[in-house]
């Protein structure tokens, strides 16, 4: 789970929640257990990337470096991944390109990400360029023009239907980058977990669940591949100095000598992680990843919460599994 830091006498995070009697859907699913519970997420800021090159490999170099070490705001700072690719005839400049989200905690934090990241992994990409993918968002976060200095004074703008560009000089050319980019609300650390009888079984359920969601507007799954093995708390029991450490509940090896919230015959669990722009995007897919999750060697979906007590945003699992898009 994403979360931020939270006192040292909290509990850790399980799959079950605050009682959910009020809530309808369905329990199962193809024979899987869908578990009475919530996945407890948080307020962040969010800037969508696009980053446009020469070919669409370029682009999604730019976009593939530019989203590494990018899992957690634990340990990286920020949580990012490629959102969805985009045509050239979608593009802002006709030529190939690949969205990428962004979040942080806050506004100043997502801001430092953007030039740090920018700065480093797509102006210094063959042939890319760089826009802004929120250009209604009434906020704004500036990041070319912090960047634009690289040019040692060089550098040009120009303002195109009232939105001003810097350029860049660059070996092979010029780096065209926007002076700004739209910064928004948006939601972190949405989840569900597979739990399954084998880590075969495991895997491919979570690689399902993957698949399914790759592409959705508004929404990415930052951990490698769309999957965490190594679930977290907040927090350490033993080791006061530590963020997070594993989350024990839901390590198979540690059923005898912990308290297990890993039912009997289950061996393997994964975590899909999600952030979004807002619920209803991080609501319907959850809902995608869950039905293409529930298949042959899965016994239940469950979700990561801590009762209610710190993330305002709660995705019930059963709710989604009905329909719902909101809260």
């Amino acid at each position: 789970m994403t979360a931020p830091p939270r006192p040292a006498n909290d509990t850790a995070p399980s799959g079950v929640g605050a009682p959910t009697a009020d809530v309808t859907g369905p329990t199962s699913l193809a024979g899987v257990h869908i578990e009475d519970t919530f996945a407890e997420a948080f307020p962040m800021r969010a800037a969508r990337v696009v980053i446009t090159a020469a070919t669409s490999r370029w682009a999604r170099q730019a976009a593939t470096t530019m989203t590494g070490f990018a899992t957690s705001v634990i340990g990286c700072k920020c949580e990012a991944a490629i959102e969805h690719e985009v045509a050239a005839a979608a593009s802002p400049d006709g030529r190939p390109g690949v969205n990428v989200l962004l979040f942080a905690t806050d506004s100043d934090s997502l801001q430092k990400r953007l030039i740090e990241r920018i700065g480093q992994t797509i102006l210094t990409c063959p042939t890319s360029a760089c826009f802004d993918g929120l250009p209604d968002a009434p906020e704004r976060v500036s990041v070319g023009r912090a960047l634009r200095i690289f040019g040692d004074g060089y550098q040009a703008s120009k303002v195109i239907a009232g939105r001003r560009y810097w350029r860049i000089p660059v070996m092979d050319g010029e780096f065209v980058i926007a002076e700004d980019f739209g910064r928004v609300r948006a939601i972190g650390g949405g989840n569900f977990l597979i739990l399954a009888d084998t880590p075969d079984a495991a895997l491919a359920s979570a690689e399902a669940a993957v698949e399914a969601m790759t592409g959705l507007q508004n929404v990415i799954l930052p951990f490698p591949g769309g999957i965490a093995r190594s679930g977290s708390k907040v927090g350490s029991k033993r080791y006061k100095s530590l963020l997070a450490s594993t989350n024990d509940a839901f390590a198979p090896t540690l059923r005898p000598i912990t308290e297990t919230a890993i039912p009997d015959g289950v061996n393997a669990v994964y975590e899909i992680v999600l952030d979004g722009l807002d619920f209803p995007a991080i609501a319907s897919a959850m809902r995608v990843g869950i039905t293409a999750a529930c298949r042959d060697g899965v016994r239940t979906i469950t979700a990561g919460n801590y009762g209610g007590r710190l993330g305002p945003h709660h995705f019930y699992l059963r709710r989604i599994m009905a329909g719902a898009n909101g809260p």
